[in-house]
C-alpha cells in the first residue's frame, strides 16, 4: 500500500515536472504548424483565464516576494500570446475571405459584439486600449520596475550588514539570519527579474499593433488580388478579424499589465492589495468632508441632484458606519487584556527565558512610554552596547514589563529569573547624591542610593540648581534605575555568560585565527569547558575583549593542567597583563596591598590541610582578614583608588572567595599574574601577630 503510494507519488512529480517543457514545445508547434479554428477558440479562452488568475493572485498577495514567480510567469503568458497571433493571423490571412466566424467564435464575438461590426469603431477601440497600456500602465509599471531593481541593489548590502550587525547584537539567531539573507538575495534577484519582465509586456504590445497593421495590409492584398473582391469588401471582411484578433489578444495583454504594475508598486504589507488600501483609506476623517462637499454640490442649481446627492449620502453613511468601528476598536485596545479562555493556561504564563528582566510598577510605566520619548529604554541600550565592548560578549536583551504586584513605583530586577535588585524611585522627582564635599544640606526626603548605597535625597525638579550648587551630584529616576541595572550586569557578567556565547566567541574567533580554534576545541577543552574558564574570569572581574589572546592561555594552560580549578589559575597567569591594566594604565605602578610573610605561610598551610574545602580559612581568622583589608580598603576607595590584594598562587583562590562577597570592587592576584616589567607600590602590608591580622605599621610599632 504504502509503496503505492510512494510510485504514486514520484509519478505525479515527475509529471508536474514535465508539464512546463511540454506546454513550452506546444506554443512553438503553435506558431509554425497551421491550426484549427477551434483550437484557436480554446487558445483564446485559455489565454483570457490564465490572464485573470495571473491578477487575481497579484492583488491577493501580501509582499511582491509572495508570488516570485511572476517574471517568469509573465514571459511565459506573453510567449502564449504571440502564438496564439502568429496562429490566428494565418487563419485570417488564409480563410478570412470566407466569413466572419473564419477564425473561430471567440475572434468573431469580438469583432461583431464588442465593437458592433463597424471595424471603424475597432480601430478607435484598439487604439483608446493601446494607448492605456502602452503610454500609462506599460511605461508607468517599467519606470517603477527600474527604479526598484536600482534601489533594491543598491541597498542590499547595507541590508546585509544589518543582518550580520543584529546577528551579533543577538537579535536573530544563525538560521534566522540565514533565512533573512535568502530573502535579500532573492528580492534582488525579484526586482531585477521584474526590470526585465516590464520590458516583455512593453513589447507585447508593440508587437499588439504591429501584427494588426500586417493583418489589415495583408488582408487588403489577398482579398483584392486572390480572390478578386473589392477594396471595400476586402478592408470589410479582413479589418473586421483583424481588429476582433487584436482585441482578444490586448484584454489578456491589459490584464497582466496591470496584475505587473500592481505588483511593482506594492509595498510590504500584512494584508494583501484589497485589505491594505481599505485600512488605509477607510477613516471617518477622510470620508466625512467629503460627503460635505458632494452635498454642497448637489444643492447648487443645475447639478444633477439625483446622482450627486445619493453619493453624498453613500459617503456620508460610510463616514458614520466608519466612525462606529473606530470608537468598537478603541474600547476593545482601552480594556484590560484578558485571556481567550479562563481554562486556557499558555507557557508563557509560567515560565520566562529572559535572562535579565526589568520590571516596573505601574507608576514607572512612563519611563518606557515612546510616546514621552522612553528615557529608560535609551539608557538600557546604551548600557548594553558599553558592557559588551567591555566585556568582550554581547550582553542579551533586558525584557522590560510592568508588575502589578509591585508598589507603584517600585523597580525589580531580575538574572535568570532570580531577583538580585529592587528598590523604590520617585519618577518626577530628581534624586541628589551626596558627594561627600557639601556645601550646604537639601531638604527632601532621605534615601539610599540602590547602587553604591550613598546617602541621598529625592528633590522636586526646581530645586535642581540649588542642589548642584550646594555639592550634590542631581540625576533623573531613569539614570538611577539604569545604573543599578549596569552594576548588576556587570556583577552577573558570569551568569549572562553560557555555551551559545562561547560558540559565537568562537565562532568570531575562527575567522581570523581558526588553527587556534582547531587547537582549542573540542580537543583538549569540550565547549563546556571553555565556557566554564570563561565564567570563571568573568566572575572575578576579567573581560573577554581579548579573547584571541585568552584563548591561546586556554590552550596552553589545557596542555600542563588537568583539574579545572589549577587551569583557571594557569590561564590568569599566562593573561596576567590583560588583568593588570584593567587596573590601573599602563604607565601608573599597581597600587598592592600584601599579607605578612607569617600570615602567607599560615594560609598556605590552612588552604593546603584542607584542599577539598570550600572555605579553608578558619572563620575566625578569615573574619579578623576581611575586616583589616576593609579598614585599608575604605580610605583607598572612597578617594577612587584602585588597588589589588597580592598573594601567592596557592592562597589566592581561596582569599579571592572570601573578599568577593564583601570587597567586589577589590581584585586578588597572585605574584605570578603580575608582569615583570610592571611597577608595583605597596600601600599596605597586612600583618599576623598572635594571630591577628594588622596593618604593617602596626607590627612595627
Amino acid at each position: 500500500m504504502n509503496k503505492a503510494l510512494l510510485n504514486r507519488t514520484v509519478w505525479l512529480s515527475s509529471a508536474r515536472g514535465a508539464v512546463l517543457p511540454i506546454a513550452t514545445l506546444l506554443l512553438m508547434m503553435l506558431m509554425v504548424v497551421p491550426v484549427h479554428a477551434t483550437l484557436l477558440d480554446i487558445g483564446f479562452i485559455t489565454n483570457i483565464m490564465i490572464s485573470l488568475a495571473v491578477l487575481m493572485v497579484a492583488l491577493n498577495v501580501a509582499k511582491p516576494l509572495d508570488f516570485s514567480s511572476f517574471p517568469t510567469v509573465l514571459l511565459f503568458a506573453t510567449l502564449l500570446r504571440l502564438a496564439l497571433n502568429v496562429a490566428s493571423t494565418r487563419v485570417v490571412l488564409v480563410s478570412g475571405h470566407e466569413g466572419p466566424d473564419a477564425a473561430g467564435h471567440v475572434i468573431e464575438a469580438f469583432g461583431s459584439f464588442l465593437i458592433g461590426g463597424d471595424y471603424a469603431v475597432g480601430i478607435f477601440v484598439f487604439a483608446i486600449l493601446m494607448i492605456i497600456n502602452l503610454v500609462v500602465i506599460t511605461k508607468g509599471a517599467g519606470r517603477v520596475s527600474e527604479v526598484s531593481a536600482r534601489f533594491t541593489l543598491d541597498a542590499m548590502p547595507g541590508k546585509q550588514m544589518a543582518i550580520d550587525a543584529d546577528l551579533n547584537a543577538g537579535l536573530l539567531t544563525p538560521d534566522e539570519a540565514k533565512s533573512r539573507r535568502a530573502e535579500v538575495a532573492t528580492e534582488a534577484d525579484f526586482y531585477g527579474s521584474m526590470d526585465g519582465a516590464s520590458k516583455f509586456v512593453k513589447g507585447d504590445a508593440i508587437a499588439g499593433v504591429l501584427i494588426l497593421v500586417v493583418n489589415i495590409v495583408g488582408g487588403l492584398i489577398l482579398g483584392t488580388l486572390s480572390h478578386g473582391m473589392t477594396i471595400a469588401d476586402a478592408a470589410s471582411t479582413y479589418v473586421l478579424l483583424a481588429i476582433g484578433d487584436a482585441l482578444v489578444a490586448q484584454v489578456p495583454a491589459l490584464l497582466l499589465s496591470i496584475a505587473a504594475a500592481s505588483i511593482v508598486t506594492r509595498v510590504n504589507s500584512s494584508f494583501d492589495l484589497s485589505g491594505q488600501i481599505a485600512s488605509q483609506i477607510g477613516s471617518s476623517r477622510a470620508w466625512t468632508p467629503v460627503a460635505g462637499i458632494l452635498f454642497f454640490l448637489g444643492i447648487l442649481p443645475g447639478m444633477p441632484h439625483l446622482i450627486v446627492l445619493p453619493a453624498a449620502a453613500l459617503a456620508g453613511f460610510a463616514a458614520w458606519r466608519l466612525r462606529k468601528a473606530e470608537a468598537a476598536r478603541a474600547v476593545i485596545v482601552d480594556e484590560p487584556i484578558a485571556a481567550a479562555s479562563p481554562s486556557v493556561i499558555g507557557w508563557d504564563e509560567v515560565s520566562d527565558d529572559a535572562a535579565l528582566g526589568l520590571e516596573l510598577g505601574y507608576g514607572l510605566i512612563g519611563l518606557v512610554d515612546e510616546r514621552k520619548g522612553a528615557p529608560l529604554m535609551a539608557r538600557i541600550t546604551g548600557i548594553r552596547r558599553q558592557l559588551s565592548r567591555e566585556l568582550g560578549f554581547v550582553i542579551p536583551l533586558v525584557r522590560v514589563r510592568d508588575n502589578m504586584s509591585l508598589a507603584p513605583n517600585c523597580y525589580r530586577i531580575t538574572v535568570a529569573g532570580v531577583i538580585v535588585g529592587e528598590d523604590e524611585i520617585s519618577p518626577d522627582d530628581l534624586l541628589a547624591l551626596d558627594s561627600g564635599d557639601l556645601i550646604d544640606r537639601i531638604q527632601g526626603r532621605a534615601v539610599k542610593d540602590p547602587t553604591f548605597g550613598l546617602d541621598a535625597v529625592w528633590i522636586s525638579p526646581d530645586k535642581r540648581a540649588e542642589a548642584v550648587v550646594a555639592g550634590y551630584t542631581v540625576v533623573d529616576p531613569a539614570t538611577v534605575v539604569a545604573t543599578h541595572l549596569n552594576q548588576i550586569v556587570q556583577t552577573a557578567a558570569a551568569e549572562l555568560f553560557g555555551m551559545d556565547e562561547t560558540q559565537k566567541l568562537l565562532d568570531a574567533l575562527k575567522e581570523s585565527a581558526p588553527q587556534l580554534v582547531a587547537n582549542l576545541t573540542p580537543q583538549p577543552l569540550t565547549l563546556a569547558s571553555v565556557a566554564a574558564l570563561c565564567r570563571a574570569l568573568l566572575a572575578e572581574g576579567v573581560p573577554l575583549k581579548d579573547f584571541r589572546r585568552t584563548a591561546e592561555a586556554m590552550a596552553d594552560a589545557a596542555r600542563e593542567e588537568s583539574d579545572p580549578v589549577q587551569l583557571v589559575e594557569a590561564v590568569r597567569q599566562r593573561i596576567g597583563a590583560l588583568i593588570v591594566q584593567t587596573i590601573v594604565p599602563v604607565k601608573m605602578p599597581l597600587p598592592v596591598v600584601t599579607l605578612d610573610a607569617g600570615l602567607e605561610s599560615l594560609l598556605n598551610q590552612a588552604i593546603r590541610t584542607g584542599r577539598d574545602a570550600v572555605h579553608p580559612i578558619e572563620p575566625g581568622l578569615a573574619q579578623r582578614i576581611v575586616q583589616a583589608i576593609g579598614e585599608i580598603a575604605g580610605p583607598l576607595l572612597n578617594q577612587g583608588r584602585r588597588f589589588a590584594v597580592v598573594t601567592s598562587p596557592v592562597a589566592r583562590r581561596a582569599l579571592s572567595r572570601l573578599l568577593a562577597p564583601h570587597l567586589p570592587d577589590v581584585p586578588v592576584l597572585s605574584f605570578l599574574e603580575i608582569p615583570d616589567g610592571k611597577s608595583v607600590e605597596v600601600v599596605a602590608v597586612v600583618g599576623n601577630e598572635n594571630n591577628q591580622p594588622m596593618l604593617a605599621s602596626e607590627v612595627a610599632a
